[in-house]
């Protein structure tokens, strides 16, 4: 097992790896920007190194930096949290390069992954369904007419180097398609240098379904079950829940086993999850990618299998066998997990950054967690992102857990920022929500207008 290990990472993440670290007897070295000198991760720490100015560019994603105090400090290993460079394969590679673990996959992995097509044929190959679309990467508009005529309208055009929501666009009828995909190849061009693109057919609305799985050094994968993640605000996650109350046993044990087979084709190590599509109508699921890395959704399947997923990331780098088998794995009751931001959603949720001048956390209570890097004092910085803090319960059954994130969101108290607090109060009350009736278009299309409907009365 290490003797100590550096967090490249801050916030409530950075917290929670080095709260798990510590309960396996590791020593932990923290590194924040100059913004973040108070920050609570830096205190926890055992010990704490400035790697930079406010910019994330210049601290959190300084890799040379990063590497440099993990060799001062002797830590053996590097925890990337999520985001950041939690799924930059060159940083996984420097780490290697210069003798020290990275907590996650290998480069080669993340680029394998990381990459439409390649994934795409990856998850052909291993038997994994995937969303109807082009084989591999289209360059010009007649193929992809011909391709779009195969698989039916609506169609998403996608850069096949892509990322940030850049050469992507939705494509409806074909006379659009051809407009649509030489505007999409060139913004790819510019932005990736690769005009290349792919298209596959909409699933909208649907199911956002993932799967948590767990791969060692010896070949063993296991799935830790599934997460409804498809409550969302342009494609970011709001709450998530575990179980999916979409699925039943049959199709639970099909997509588990689905996400085994995509981690096993590609020699997968460390934890990572699977994330599908699901066509509620149809009644299949797709495969959609493929994150290297921890949720951060990670502590609801903790609730419903017992299983501590940071722990394990940090005992398989340093090559020990996985702690349970998938005979172990027993979902029981529910978990849901509401993302608390500083943000103000009276305001298109514009960020709302400033000083924390009082805190109540309502972690009291069997099956109440509260993740947090925050405090009384603490001065919540305009650089990074707005998630401050996630609140997680676990019932006996769906409806108990819906009524303990009720009681936990009301007792929950933040002075000084405006935070979206009463707006997770009003979705997780949502009649529909309530009834599980829901899909990724439901937050964006029905609930948020009549939120909005109900500050303006």
């Amino acid at each position: 097992m290490f003797r100590k290990i550096l967090i490249a990472n801050r916030g409530e993440i950075a917290v929670r790896i080095i709260r798990a670290a510590r309960e396996l007897g590791i020593a932990t070295v923290a590194v924040y920007s100059e913004a973040d000198k108070e920050a609570l991760h830096t205190i926890l720490a055992d010990e704490a190194i400035c790697v930079g100015p406010a910019r994330s560019t210049d601290s959190y994603l300084n890799m040379q930096q990063i590497i440099s105090a993990a060799v001062v400090t002797g830590a053996e290993a590097i925890h990337p949290g999520f985001g950041f460079l939690s799924e930059n394969s060159k940083f996984a590679t420097l780490c290697e390069e210069v003798g020290i673990k990275f907590i996650g996959p290998s480069g080669k992995v993340m680029d394998t992954m990381g990459d439409k097509i390649n994934a795409r044929a990856e998850m052909i190959g291993a038997g994994v369904p995937v969303i109807p679309g082009s084989d591999g990467e289209v360059y010009t508009a007649d193929q992809a007419l011909k391709i779009a005529e195969e698989i039916g309208y609506p169609v998403m055009l996608k850069a096949s180097a892509g990322g940030g929501g850049k050469g992507i666009r939705k494509v409806t009828a074909p006379e659009d398609l051809r407009p649509a995909f030489e505007s999409a190849s060139q913004e790819a061009q510019a932005a990736f240098g690769n005009g290349a693109m792919y298209l596959e057919r909409v699933v909208y609305p649907a199911r956002h379904i993932e799967v948590q799985i767990l791969a060692d050094q010896h070949g063993r994968v296991i799935h830790l079950g599934e997460r409804d993640c498809s409550l969302q605000r342009n494609n970011q996650k709001v709450l998530e829940e575990a179980p999916s109350i979409a699925i039943g046993q049959t199709m639970r044990d099909k997509i588990g086993q689905a996400a085994v087979r995509a981690a096993e084709a590609v020699s997968y190590e460390n934890a990572g999850t699977i994330e599908f599509l699901l066509d509620e109508e149809k009644g299949e699921f797709y495969f959609m990618e493929m994150n290297t890395r921890v949720q951060v959704e990670h502590p609801v399947t903790e609730f419903v299998t017992g299983v501590d997923i940071v722990k394990e990331q940090i005992k398989i780098a340093a090559g020990e066998k996985l702690s349970v088998s998938q005979e172990d794995i027993v979902i029981t009751g529910h978990a849901i997990e509401c993302r608390i931001n500083a943000e103000n959603p009276a305001f298109n949720f514009a960020p709302s950054p400033g000083k924390i001048k009082g805190l109540f956390l309502p972690a009291g209570g069997v099956g109440v967690r509260v993740d947090s890097a925050m405090y009384t004092g603490y001065t919540i910085p305009p650089f990074y992102d707005s998630m401050i803090a996630k609140v997680i319960v676990h019932g006996e059954n769906r409806f108990e857990a819906l009524m303990k994130m009720q009681r936990a969101l009301y007792e929950l108290e933040i002075e000084g920022v405006t935070t979206n607090v009463d707006f997770q109060w009003e979705l997780i009350s949502d009649k529909r929500v309530v009834a599980g009736d829901y899909d990724t278009a439901y937050l964006m299309e029905e609930f948020l207008p009549n939120y909005r409907n109900k500050l303006e009365e």
